[in-house]
Order: C-alpha cells, then sequence, then structure tokens
C-alpha cells in the first residue's frame, strides 16, 4: 500500500476540514488563501479528492479532481472554494450562509478499469463513466443516499457524462471504479 492509499488520522481528517472552511472563508472577506506548509507529509501526498457543501441537508456545492494533480491539502483548498463559488448549479456562496453551511470531502483512490459492469458495489465504488470525449462521474456515497441499486448508478453516472442512460453497455463505454475515504463536519457513512 503507497502513502496515498493509507487512511488519513482523525487529526489529518481535521486538518483539511480546517483548510476547507478558512479558504472558503477567506474568500467570503475578499483575502487570498495562506497555503501554509501542511501539517503531515501524508496530506502533501498528490491524490484526488471532492469537497461537497450542505445546506441544511441539500446540496450546496460539489467541485473535485478525480485524479491527483496537486499536494491533498492544496486539492482541498482550491476545491472548497470552487464547491463554494464555482459549481455551475448553484449561485456563489454568501456571506449569510458561512455558518449554514457544512463541507464533507471525499479522498479518492486510484482510478481502476473495470470489463464487467457487476464489478461495481454500492456503498463501496464510485463510477466514472468515459465514451469518447463524455464523462460523468459519482462518488460513492452517492447511490447510498438517493438507494440507488447498481443498474440505477451505473445509468445515472451516463447522465451525467451527457449519454443515454444505458451507454454503459455500449462497446466502447469505459468503465472505471475508486473508493473514497468520506468524512466531513457532521457523521456520515465512510466509503473505503
Amino acid at each position: 500500500m503507497n502513502t496515498s492509499e493509507k487512511r488519513l488520522t482523525a487529526e489529518e481528517r481535521a486538518e483539511l476540514i480546517k483548510i476547507a472552511r478558512k479558504a472558503i472563508k477567506e474568500k467570503l472577506e475578499g483575502r487570498t488563501w495562506d497555503s501554509a506548509e501542511p501539517l503531515t507529509e501524508r496530506l502533501a501526498q498528490v491524490q484526488g479528492a471532492f469537497v461537497t457543501l450542505h445546506e441544511r441537508g441539500h446540496l450546496r456545492g460539489c467541485i473535485g479532481y478525480i485524479q491527483g494533480i496537486k499536494p491533498l491539502y492544496l486539492t482541498i483548498a482550491e476545491m472548497a472554494r470552487a464547491a463554494a463559488f464555482g459549481d455551475p448549479r448553484f449561485p456563489s456562496l454568501r456571506s449569510e450562509e458561512f455558518t449554514e453551511i457544512d463541507i464533507e470531502i471525499t479522498v479518492l483512490s486510484p482510478l481502476r478499469k473495470i470489463d464487467d459492469p457487476s464489478e461495481v458495489q454500492v456503498g463501496k465504488h464510485g463510477l466514472l463513466v468515459r465514451q469518447g470525449p463524455y464523462q460523468g462521474v459519482l462518488l460513492p456515497q452517492v447511490p447510498v443516499e438517493e438507494g440507488w441499486d447498481r443498474q440505477t448508478f451505473l445509468e445515472h453516472t451516463c447522465m451525467k457524462a451527457g449519454l443515454h442512460a444505458n451507454c454503459w453497455k455500449d462497446e466502447g463505454t469505459e468503465l472505471l471504479v475508486f473508493t473514497g475515504e468520506v468524512f466531513g463536519e457532521k457523521d456520515r457513512r465512510e466509503y473505503t
């Protein structure tokens, strides 16, 4: 198991939540986020991650990198700001909403290509569907929260890619799975 596949400690998780909240707060105040040194070497590992914001139990923003391109702690700061101010599905977060949001972080494992859709495990896997220039991704917690079975999960991921619901059956469609270490300010189930 390489370093980026090890589970985060409670202290590291708390630090990432703190980084996400600070990055959003400083943007609301018109300040640039100060990227101090990471708390641990693990937080400096390059890894994919998503930041999801909820407001009173409803999705308020979700943005991330499916694959790692920068150190995890920097990814979390950038994606927290993107979820708050750059998710095209929602208006930018307003100052008065700041205390109403809760932050959830999903740290992703590397992608693994599968050939058989029956390998997709609801409650364990996130899913990326790719066909030509189109791709869609859903995090591991989504089908559980929505009460979907495997087929519905596959269909919704296809639709997220802008493709027809059964594109997962088409030759030339790639299916990739990943797991996620999910944690946040509210108690949430983990999908690892």
